[in-house]
């Protein structure tokens, strides 16, 4: 007890004496152990990172930088600090005492970590995922200078681009399921283009798709793309791939971008000029709402200057986030008015080694010169200004919400829906190829068989004769036997291309407007090692389409521009008839025929998907989709003829405003179609940075709206019978990641079958009337392998490629041989186990990048082998290279100068091709075999390529 007392009494002395002492000590231990770290994060650019994570390892405190990339955060001698942000490698760095620090963090543009949203049934990361998807950041996107949105795509391994056409009407498959893959009218058959997370536009037809109305520009974020694998079950009638546009969003510090771009097109001859913006950040003091508004104008010649601009017009987009506890919702809106022409085919010879003719440039345009008509709508009294400047104008009015919410207990909802007003309005010319004036096809065309005399041609604008031109009838022992066309003179220019032909330029006018809901709505459970996602997808277009000619225009050949032509009929009473009206087109001023269609398309599908994590390495998803498409339409077909009266003016001479169109007959049909699809996969992790996966998908394609515009008389509409298309893919992965390279290695194998084939001839009583010959089905098989690797040779060095190795084989194709006009001598003929077109057996891009201080530098070479040009393999495209170069210079931290040069070395590499013989026979490739080429192997055919060397200058400012 005493010794007790002792210890309490030392206790209490100790205590008096030294706890000021101890508080002392440790005020000044913990003054020295823990500081102020200031520090700046920036990139291998020196430009600042907004928004980067620091935080302390071990600990619960952390900060993010802010606008300068700047950081403030109390740190202890021995601590450690783990920087991070999206699209960067995560850093681990040690403080040891220092009070600033400047990181630069490097670029992680294959990032198996980062979260992706497109295509699969609960958000994970590539590594954990069994499906084959790429992702492009902003900062590639922003690198280069591509033709159109879809030109981006060639990014992508497994992925076929044409975008020789321009800005629209290009052509997007994957893995050789493709159809009319050499014809802009349908292509995005298989694929679905979507911005962030909907359907561009959920109706697609002849000549209208998404490439419409789908530009990027400084708000484009990212782009996800899926090829095959969960696209038969997430995608909209659309089992051939994703693509995701995904906008960017307002962050929590403000940010702001503006470039202004100028270049030289068509190998440094005609100006582009073009300005992007992009402004966001928070509205309010918490930062749980923020906004982000931009868009683009640009006004361009082209690479093919028409003599007006090819594109001109621009965009605007909006987004206002809230986000709160558990999700966010999302309200955005588009704004696009943009009219476009496309590059058009050149005459070309040579097959094996595709030449121009003398006169014939990469720079030359076929498209008609500007030119204005006007015409009545049927027997209406509406009037219709046609002006070829206007080429196609595309408007799209867009509103949308994207609400996602965490209800608890595992169950997470999401719901994004859409509304559209689009409207796409044609004034412009097509199919322009040469077409001779000394056969009955071109007076078929005019209107004018059986009527004998002298024809003369002359230039509009100088009244210079280029060629007069006889029919006559050809009578043999006094009776009739054909026509006869003696040309008395000629002095056209293009005769190397054609002798005595001048290009077809018909008028078309085609107006379509779209009203479009779109909505899709998944329900998540989430359990312990599972998820189970359904969800239903609801989409309903409603076209009005009118579409008709304001006339036709014949033009000369071989000039950089065409010239207008004016036509006369001398009869032989001596009547002089003009055919041309004083614009130099034939049936302006009159009554066009216009065909009206009225189409509605409900689509609905339902479907389910289930990913189950079977162990801490082996994860399996599968899903299954019903989709059910309904169409109701009307189509009123008009036919015009000549009134008997003289036409709007009185005069029976002036023949180009003589005709009257009226609807003769009337449509109506009501089809619906439903499909059942399914893909499952297994992802195996080797370890934390390799994994495999193997996956099988079996979807369907239903038909487009065209196969129900294509109903325009009696044996179409009797015998309108659609069915959907069979896709089958099989594919297997590998996928690495290590400190220094990212490598993707999928072979896949797709089969395509029940693909149909349609067929025009003309009759025999009557050259200008078509016939469509039956419906042959067909089936495709494509073996390949996809590769995407990115190595870091070193910090400022860094190479990526992407590569397609494939062989794609017709299984089975059947084709008409229409032979002479009717349809008495037309015979099926097989190429079964011939290569399909257009899948060429290797496709590489590879793109080196430098980026170091205030230099930034990169290659993209890329590599299109060649391809049969139709199935019966008549001949091949020959392969080709291209080479762009990208050039950057960071002027201050605030403003970059860059400088880029489309196809450096100017090679001509053809993408697309059109049969020989002129208007019509230029439509039927695949009616082109190789005994006709062998009869006449310097024949001239129509080609397109790739744009000619074009050279940008930018300049960057953020703010």
């Amino acid at each position: 007890m005493k010794k007790l007392l002792l210890i309490q009494k030392r206790g209490k002395s100790l205590y008096g004496s030294t706890l000021p002492f101890i508080f002392f000590y440790l005020f000044v231990t913990t003054s020295i152990r823990a500081q102020i770290l200031q520090g700046k994060i920036t990139d291998n650019k020196n430009e600042a990172v907004v928004g980067a994570s620091v935080i302390v390892k071990g600990a619960q405190k952390g900060t993010v930088t802010n606008a300068e990339g700047n950081f403030s955060i109390q740190v202890a001698k021995d601590d450690k600090l783990i920087i991070s942000s999206v699209g960067f490698k995560k850093q681990e760095v040690n403080v040891s005492g220092r009070n600033t620090l400047n990181i630069v963090l490097l670029e992680d543009i294959e990032s198996l970590e980062e979260v992706i949203v497109t295509g699969l049934f609960d958000k994970r990361s590539r590594m954990e995922s069994s499906v084959a998807i790429s992702v492009l950041n902003s900062k590639q996107l922003a690198a280069v200078i591509p033709v159109s949105a879809a030109d981006l795509l060639k990014n992508i391994p497994g992925v076929y681009v044409n975008s020789s056409l321009g800005e629209i009407r290009n052509t997007v498959y994957s893995r050789g399921v493709s159809v009319g893959s050499n014809d802009g009218a349908s292509g995005y058959y298989y694929i679905s283009m979507q911005e962030d997370g909907l359907p561009i536009t959920n109706a697609t037809f002849g000549n209208y798709g998404p490439d419409f109305f789908l530009r990027a520009d400084a708000t484009l974020g990212k782009l996800e793309a899926v090829r095959g694998g969960t696209a038969s079950i997430l995608g909209n009638n659309a089992p051939g791939g994703i693509f995701n546009y995904v906008s960017k969003t307002g962050g929590t510090v403000f940010q702001a971008e503006v470039r202004a771009k100028y270049g030289l097109e068509g190998n440094g001859k005609n100006p582009f000029y073009r300005t992007d913006f992009n402004f966001g950040g928070p509205l309010n003091n918490d930062k749980s709402i923020t906004y982000n508004v931009g868009g683009f104008w640009r006004q361009s010649d082209g690479a093919r200057n028409p003599g007006y601009p090819m594109n001109n017009g621009g965009q605007i987009k909006a987004n206002i986030v809230k986000k709160f506890k558990g999700g966010s919702v999302k309200l955005y809106a588009k704004y696009l008015n943009d009219k476009n022409a496309w590059f058009e085919f050149l005459p070309t010879t040579g097959f094996s080694n595709p030449t121009l003719p003398a006169g014939v440039e990469q720079t030359n345009s076929v498209l008609i010169p500007a030119i204005k008509a006007s015409f009545k709508v049927n027997d209406t009294n509406e009037t219709v200004n046609y002006d070829s400047r206007d080429k196609i104008n595309s408007k799209d009015i867009s509103f949308g919400l994207n609400f996602d919410k965490d209800l608890g207990n595992g169950f997470v909802i999401d719901n994004k829906m859409k509304y559209s007003d689009k409207s796409s309005v044609w004034n412009t010319t097509g199919v322009v190829y040469p077409t001779a004036l000394d056969n009955i096809i071109f007076y078929a065309i005019l209107g004018q068989i059986a009527q004998f005399g002298t024809y003369k041609f002359n230039d509009l604008a100088t009244g210079k004769n280029l060629a007069t031109v006889m029919q006559l009838p050809n009578m043999i022992n006094g009776q009739f036997a054909g026509f006869n066309f003696p040309v008395l003179n000629s002095s056209l220019p293009g005769e190397s291309i054609q002798k005595n032909s001048l290009y077809f330029n018909p008028l078309f006018y085609t107006s379509n407007k779209m009203g479009e809901f779109i909505d899709q709505l998944t329900i998540t459970k989430r359990l312990n090692k599972m998820s189970f996602t359904a969800g239903a997808f609801y989409a309903v277009s409603n076209l009005t389409r009118r579409n008709g000619s304001a006339g036709l225009a014949m033009t000369t050949m071989l000039t950089p521009h065409p010239e207008l032509t004016s036509i006369t009929y001398d009869d032989f009473a001596g009547n002089t008839y003009k055919l041309t009206a004083p614009n130099g087109a034939m049936g302006s001023g009159s009554s066009s025929a216009i065909n009206l269609y009225d189409i509605s398309q409900k689509q609905i599908a339902l479907f389910l998907g289930h990913n189950w994590t079977i162990s801490d390495r082996l994860d399996l998803d599968w899903g299954i989709r019903y989709e059910g498409i309904g169409i109701d339409g009307t189509n009123q077909i008009a036919t015009s003829s000549n009134d008997g009266t003289g036409g709007v003016d009185k005069n029976p001479l002036t023949t180009y405003d003589n005709a009257t169109a009226k609807v003769t007959s009337v449509y109506k049909y009501n089809k619906s179609l439903s499909t059942f699809s399914m893909s499952a996969g297994l992802n195996y992790k080797l370890a934390d940075n390799y994994a495999v996966y193997g996956r099988y998908s079996q979807g369907n394609k239903a038909p487009d709206m065209g196969i129900y515009i294509g109903v325009d008389n009696d044996a179409s509409a009797k015998f309108l019978d659609p069915q959907s298309q069979k896709v089958q893919q099989f594919e297997l992965g590998f996928k690495a990641k290590t400190n220094n390279l990212s490598l993707f290695i999928t072979p896949f194998y797709s089969i395509l079958d029940n693909v149909p084939i349609q067929q025009v001839g003309q009759e025999t009583d009557d050259v200008s009337t078509q016939y469509a010959a039956p419906i042959l089905y067909n089936k495709y098989e494509t073996k390949g392998v996809e590769l995407e690797a990115n190595y870091n040779l070193t910090s400022a060095l860094s190479i990526r490629g992407v590569a397609t190795l494939q062989s794609s084989k017709a299984v089975r194709f059947q084709a008409w041989l229409l032979g002479a006009n009717g349809k008495a001598d037309d015979k099926i003929e097989s190429y079964s186990g011939n290569e399909t077109d257009n899948n060429a057996n290797l496709i590489v891009r590879i793109s080196p990048t430098y980026s170091r201080g205030k230099v930034y530098a990169s290659i993209d070479w890329s590599y299109m082998g060649k391809r049969a040009a139709n199935v019966p393999n008549a001949f091949y495209l020959p392969a080709f290279d291209q080479t762009n170069l990208n050039l950057g210079y960071n002027l201050t931290s605030k403003v970059q100068l860059q400088g880029n040069i489309n196809n450096v070395f100017n090679q001509i590499g053809v993408m697309s091709w059109s049969a020989p013989g002129g208007f019509p026979q230029a439509l039927d490739r695949q009616g082109f075999t190789k005994a006709q080429l062998e009869a006449n192997p310097n024949a001239v055919y129509s080609t397109i390529s790739i744009p000619p060397r074009a050279f940008f200058l930018s300049i960057n400012y953020k703010f």
